[in-house]
């Protein structure tokens, strides 16, 4: 069965480690062998630790090549040309084996792709894939229909969303459809929590997608003005995002009298921020986009009503406003047959941390935090224990090991867990994480995002961070550790914007779910480490030891000077042969 499509991912992963030389090189040689194979440049397909990313497509199957460099180009194109799968650069699994098409990899088996359904398959940067994808039918779709019909539409799929909020999409447009004057409307795409890129894989890899959906958005609520609000951290995004406004342009689908429409006028500019966290609070975006700095207002008024210089304005997540455009087309029920009632449809997460296979995953809501992590992110590395999973990014909430089997991926079972959805964001940890550190870690960034304007978070997150500080280095009291409950309460119960309310749950969680390691930092009772005779002297340990409290000759067993030991865990981290036991 002879190849008939080349596609070479173009996400930043795989672009970083030049995954365009890649592309170039399968060019080439496809030209030299005279193939009837188009090459073509994708957004991320979603694997990222295994890239760079190639996917040979025969007929209705594919198959997917990672780590592939620009000199196996040559090779791939001859496997192409003879009908036959090049085993050296097939994805392998611990248990299967080596598995050459996509549909067989449980990475990719046990998502439901729904909005991310074109990243990794169609050129972003190319109008007419998306078009030959059904692209621009939600929005025909939506001009022969009154806008109050978009809307109802909207609502009843009971979209929520994206950005974290949850709050449902239709009922937000109904409330600017009802104000007067001048409506603006607006994309977040600010995404900000450490270690996510959802936003940024669905704008550089299905950007058309985001404009189709704000500019059905535009003709329910009656706007003819929009912006996306992108960081500037992103210049990729931005890149593809200004070519897909210029193409939507050319197309007639933005612009003036959109799509023959008389008086249908609708345009986009691209506001490039400035990186602050807070600004992915709407109000605080709104203060940025008007010039000034980034710092949340009290509601009400809501956006709806005041917005923008005043004037009605509505904000929703870029993935929200990619959604509706495939809800549009498909009807509401394509989107509510997955997902729980009252959370329907699907997520797009981000997994990261100590998991076998990161990268951006879409999956449908209600299913179980337990089969993300072991089926679809294949466990935990190095064939170590599954501590806990940080969800909703650095305002989320750890939920342990032992409670992922029943807690799922939607709004109601992630707050009742005492966590939060957030934008996607999911942190795997494993055992030789210290929940103390996890916390201190999140807190020193919340702390130095908080924009100050508000005391209980400005002056709180700042306190708790001290205090944390202080259990970590063995240096609290009980008292301590009482007053980092009560500080962390008052925070959450005080502040005036999401970011302070929702800073103490990293701390709070941990607290509840690992209550012994503050214990035991208090207790200033420290992990202590031993080599065991399994130790085959490769002074890999001595040679990391930051205070060099470990001694040996080469070849023969190490030991470790307890008086020097500072119990930092490096050793234990960094031994190839795990001879390096903890008692605690």
């Amino acid at each position: 069965m002879k190849a008939n499509k080349i596609t070479v991912c173009g996400g930043g992963s795989c672009r970083s480690q030049k995954s365009d030389s890649i592309f170039k090189n399968l060019k080439k040689e496809v030209k030299a062998a005279k193939l009837d194979v188009t090459v073509e440049h994708t957004g991320c397909h979603g694997m990222c630790e295994v890239g760079p990313l190639v996917v040979v497509g025969q007929n209705k199957k594919e198959i997917l090549y990672t780590k592939v460099t620009a000199e196996d180009a040559k090779d791939i194109v001859n496997s192409a040309k003879k009908g036959t799968i090049l085993k050296r650069l097939i994805f392998e699994h611990e248990e299967d084996g080596h598995q050459a098409y996509v549909e067989d990899i449980d990475f990719y088996k046990y998502q439901t792709r729904y909005v991310m359904r074109r990243t990794g398959q169609i050129d972003p940067y190319k109008i007419k894939h998306y078009l030959g994808t059904g692209g621009f039918e939600g929005l025909k779709l939506a001009l022969v229909m009154k806008p109050e019909e978009v809307i109802a539409m909207v609502k009843e799929s009971n979209l929520r969303g994206r950005g974290g909020a949850g709050f449902n999409t239709g009922m937000k447009w109904s409330f600017i459809a009802r104000e007067e004057g001048e409506r603006i409307l607006i994309a977040n795409a600010d995404e900000g929590d450490p270690g996510s890129f959802m936003d940024r894989t669905l704008m550089e890899g299905d950007p058309f997608a985001v404009i189709e959906g704000m500019t059905i958005a535009a003709w329910a609520v009656g706007s003819e003005k929009a912006h996306i609000y992108v960081r500037a951290e992103y210049p990729d995004s931005i890149k593809t995002l200004t070519n897909a406004i210029n193409e939507a342009k050319k197309e007639g689908f933005l612009g003036k009298n959109i799509c023959g429409i008389k008086g249908f006028n609708f345009d986009i500019e691209i506001f490039e921020g400035a990186g602050a966290f807070i600004c992915g609070e709407e109000t605080a975006l709104i203060s940025s986009l008007e010039g000034k700095r980034g710092m949340p207002r009290p509601k009400p008024p809501f956006p709806a009503q005041n917005g923008v210089y005043g004037k009605p304005t509505n904000i929703n997540n870029v993935k929200t406003y990619a959604y509706v455009s495939h809800i549009l087309r498909e009807g509401p029920e394509s989107f509510k047959q997955y997902g729980t009632e009252k959370s329907p449809g699907t997520a797009v997460l981000c997994l990261t941390g100590k998991i076998k296979h990161t990268g951006v995953v879409e999956v449908p809501m209600g299913i179980s935090l337990h089969d993300i992590v072991y089926k679809i992110g294949g466990g935990i590395r190095n064939n170590k224990k599954l501590k806990a999973v940080l969800t909703g990014g650095p305002s989320g909430g750890c939920i342990p090991a032992d409670k992922i089997k029943e807690v799922t991926v939607d709004y109601e079972s992630i707050t009742a867990a005492g966590s939060i959805m957030g934008s996607g964001g999911m942190l795997i940890l494993d055992e030789d994480d210290n929940m103390v550190e996890i916390a201190n870690f999140f807190v020193e960034f919340t702390k130095s995002e908080s924009c100050g304007k508000c005391t209980p978070c400005r002056e709180g997150t700042y306190r708790m961070y001290e205090l944390l500080q202080k259990i970590s280095k063995h240096k609290a009291k009980q008292e301590d550790l009482d007053n980092l409950k009560v500080l962390a309460k008052y925070i959450q119960e005080n502040s005036l914007c999401g970011l302070g309310q929702s800073a103490p749950n990293p701390v709070l969680t941990t607290i509840k779910h690992f209550g012994n390691e503050y214990d035991d930092k208090i207790k200033n009772k420290k992990p202590t480490y031993f080599i065991t005779e399994s130790c085959t002297g490769c002074g890999l340990c001595a040679k990391k030891c930051p205070v060099q409290c470990i001694s040996g000759k080469i070849k023969q067993q190490h030991t470790i000077d307890q008086s020097k030991c500072i119990h930092c865990g490096i050793c234990y981290k960094v031994c190839p042969t795990k001879a390096i036991i903890i008692e605690k």
